[in-house]
């Protein structure tokens, strides 16, 4: 049997894991025979100090963004290529090199730049035969990301590869326009036709929460040109404040663990207010709904936000109007809509290479080649 290992970051929920847990499907469905394992770096070498991080990641930004909007672009996005951290090599390279030298992984894919670093260095230093992929989770790449050595690239966007290639000299062949990986069903586009006037509108927070969204939300009088369907996840203390106020315009819904429930409210809905999540919009994307941003985290999803106004993917939401108004606005103007759809169908051909059968042919053909060209003898992949 195959093995595939992936290495996202974290344990907490993100589109790190997200992105692994839909190549695992999207690879088991066609290839049943490849086992499909996940690894976090950071559990496996102290699996307190994860839990450590964790919360101090999340505190931090809750806290104190802009103290870490300015670290994360001072650390890992201001253009420097070939970034060296050291001393982060001296606590982790030999962690990295005893797992795969257990798992004896026959492909291995990283979903976060942390690990996909220190493969790089092995690579470099001809420690890791095996076949390397970096799948990106966000619009842009940042410096962490090991880029020299690594095998093949997965990119959200044709600029992303141009960054690659006339940036850090990666060499064409090597990246697939493929967008962020997201789940087949959201591959399927339903033309939504409107059965009365008014505008229905997914709202979803991602993991963090809606910020000011709540404020904007409610100050919508009951009777307006809008329906809400507001995305609670596992927070409770959201869901039972939204259904306190009892507006009959709000629905608050519950967790929604079913990938068929939530395309559905996809197929069914007029917009979608979220934050810039690499993950979300992308599905929202391949189902060519209209995007509305409330808020960006610091770091991440500030760049990915400019990134996406830049290729006129997304409205931003201001505080200076009424959400229904700036909604309406968009949604009931056929030029905006129309200049919209022209450039989420100019986005979707871009990565036409990222549909599921493409991406595990291509993963298969790698495995395959790779396994040939280096013999079946993996034991010794790692000194």
């Amino acid at each position: 049997m195959k093995k595939i290992l992936f290495f996202p970051l974290l344990r907490m929920p993100s589109g790190h894991h997200q992105v692994a847990d839909t190549l695992t499907a999207i690879i088991q469905k066609r290839n049943p025979d490849i086992l499909c394992k996940k690894v976090d770096l950071l559990s496996e070498w102290n699996p307190v100090i994860e839990s450590i991080v964790t919360k101090t990641y999340l505190e931090w930004i809750h806290h104190l963004p802009e103290t870490y909007a300015w670290v994360y672009k001072q650390m890992a996005y201001s253009s420097k290529s070939g970034r060296s951290y050291k001393y982060y090599e001296l606590l982790f390279m030999n962690k990295m090199k005893k797992i795969i030298s257990e798992e004896q992984p026959d492909l291995i894919i990283c979903t976060h730049g942390f690990p996909s670093y220190f493969l790089s260095r092995l690579k470099i230093k001809k420690q890791c035969p095996i076949p390397v992929i970096n799948v990106y989770t966000d619009f842009f790449i940042n410096d962490v990301w090991g880029k020299e050595g690594i095998d093949y690239h997965f990119v959200p966007t044709l600029a992303a590869k141009q960054h690659l290639v006339t940036t850090n000299n990666v060499l064409e062949k090597k990246v697939f326009v493929t967008g962020i990986p997201t789940h087949e069903l959201f591959e399927q586009h339903v033309n939504h036709t409107k059965t009365n006037s008014k505008f229905h509108v997914l709202v979803s927070g991602g993991s963090v929460g809606l910020g000011n969204m709540i404020d904007m939300l409610q100050n919508q009088p009951n009777e307006n040109n809008c329906e809400f369907y507001v995305l609670c996840g596992k927070n409770k203390k959201l869901f039972q404040h939204l259904v306190k106020l009892k507006c009959d315009n709000i629905h608050p819904l519950p967790y929604i663990s079913s990938r068929e429930r939530m395309n559905e409210l996809y197929s069914n809905v007029d917009a979608i207010i979220t934050k810039p999540g690499g993950v979300t919009i992308s599905e929202a994307l391949k189902k060519r709904i209209p995007i509305f941003i409330h808020s960006a985290l610091p770091g991440q999803e500030e760049i990915n936000l400019k990134l996406l106004k830049e290729a006129n993917l997304v409205h931003e939401l201001k505080d200076t109007h009424s959400l229904e108004y700036q909604l309406s606005t968009v949604l009931s103007d056929p030029a905006m809509t129309g200049q919209y759809q022209y450039s989420i169908q100019k986005y979707l051909t871009e990565i036409k290479t990222g549909n599921p059968v493409e991406i595990s042919n291509l993963i298969n053909d790698l495995i395959t080649f790779h396994k040939e060209d280096i013999g079946s003898d993996t034991s010794q992949v790692v000194r």
